[in-house]
């Protein structure tokens, strides 16, 4: 099998140039979760004299999944990264272009909300968090008795004490990334659609007599300065909180873990974001890692096969990728995930289901 897809990889790229004069390195985009990770591996893989280090960028989980289905040939990036899985219409761009790929699962993150620890900690529900920045809320929401609780409104609320009297008397300004971010994706679908519109009574009517009755709708970030769109980098979010205690933000467990001294996590519906409780499940806002690595590639760029052989010698218990804060995975689903680096099984919609 493997020598086939080399076979195929050199018959697609003939024609573009020849791998070693157009590229001798691995490409590589995506998320920016992933990012600090897969850099880590690539300079793992560049301590080989044989290779050269991988060229790791970001850019957002849909960068690094449409960049690896945009075609056959050195000018496309031979992997993709992302914190949120495929989806079916994004397999089939893939499809449309002739792109074989295998999905690879390499561990686990949790996504934060976090602030300066010259902030007021925030102690929060998951419900009253996805009410706090879905762009819209039922009109009901803020208490108004002669409401329609059937119809929806702009979100109504500037502070987070408007939501609950617990929580902090101040605005509601949270920093966090665009919408080509797969953990903004993974946030909206776990806290807004279903810890908000799929779990509060209330909202949860509201989105059926809407017809929406899954609750996607909900998934829309509000536009008017509660939510800031930050960028795709999540260090940047973490500039600005530590510039501004007021402000809350949201990216990946490892940038909390790296920034431990100088910010704080929320604690969400009674769960820590800490790594023992996101390795045991109990996080309520964590997602799996990936990456997708083109079939059509291996054997013709060199290192492919490799790179994903340094993913398997750190990605453990007491490997490197655990010291920068990736959760690992199961014994039993790295085994799962090591066969598929040699098997390559193509990717396809029934997989996704």
């Amino acid at each position: 099998m493997r020598f086939t897809f080399a076979i195929i990889g050199t018959v697609a790229l003939a024609g573009v140039t020849t791998a070693a004069s157009a590229r001798d390195y691995l490409s590589i985009a995506g998320s920016s979760t992933v990012l600090p990770f897969a850099t880590i591996v690539a300079e793992q893989l560049g301590n080989n004299p044989s290779f050269k280090t991988p060229v790791v960028e970001s850019g957002g989980s849909s960068v690094g999944k449409k960049g690896v289905c945009e075609g056959i040939g050195t000018e496309f990036i031979d992997i993709g990264n992302a914190s949120s899985r495929m989806k079916t219409g994004e397999l089939e761009y893939c499809n449309g272009n002739g792109v074989d790929l295998t999905e690879i699962k390499v561990g686990y993150d949790g996504i934060v909300v976090a602030n300066s620890k010259e902030g007021v900690p925030l102690v929060i529900s998951k419900a009253d968090l996805g009410m706090a920045l879905t762009a819209e809320v039922p009109a009901c929401a803020d208490g108004s008795t002669n409401a329609d609780c059937d119809s929806w409104i702009p979100n109504p609320f500037t502070k987070w004490s408007e939501i609950n009297a617990a929580y902090p008397d101040i605005e509601i300004r949270v920093y966090g990334p665009p919408t080509t971010s797969g953990t903004r994706a993974s946030y909206a679908e776990m806290v807004n659609q279903k810890g908000y519109c799929g779990k509060e009574a209330m909202a949860k009517k509201a989105s059926a007599a809407r017809g929406d009755k899954k609750g996607k709708k909900c998934r829309a970030m509000r536009t008017d300065g509660a939510y800031v769109e930050a960028g795709e980098q999540d260090n940047l979010i973490v500039q600005k909180l530590q510039q501004d205690p007021s402000a809350y933000g949201i990216f990946g467990f490892s940038y909390l873990d790296q920034n431990s001294d100088t910010l704080q996590g929320a604690v969400i519906d009674g769960t820590n974001p800490t790594f023992d409780e996101i390795a045991e499940g109990s996080y309520s806002v964590s997602r799996a890692l990936y990456f997708y690595v083109k079939h059509a590639h291996i054997g013709v760029v060199p290192g492919m096969d490799e790179y994903m052989a340094e993913w398997v010698k750190h990605w453990g218990e007491d490997g490197v990728l655990s010291d920068a804060g990736m959760i690992p995975m199961p014994t039993e689903e790295r085994a799962k995930y090591l066969a598929a680096m040699k098997d390559l099984p193509k990717l396809t919609a029934d997989m996704l289901k």
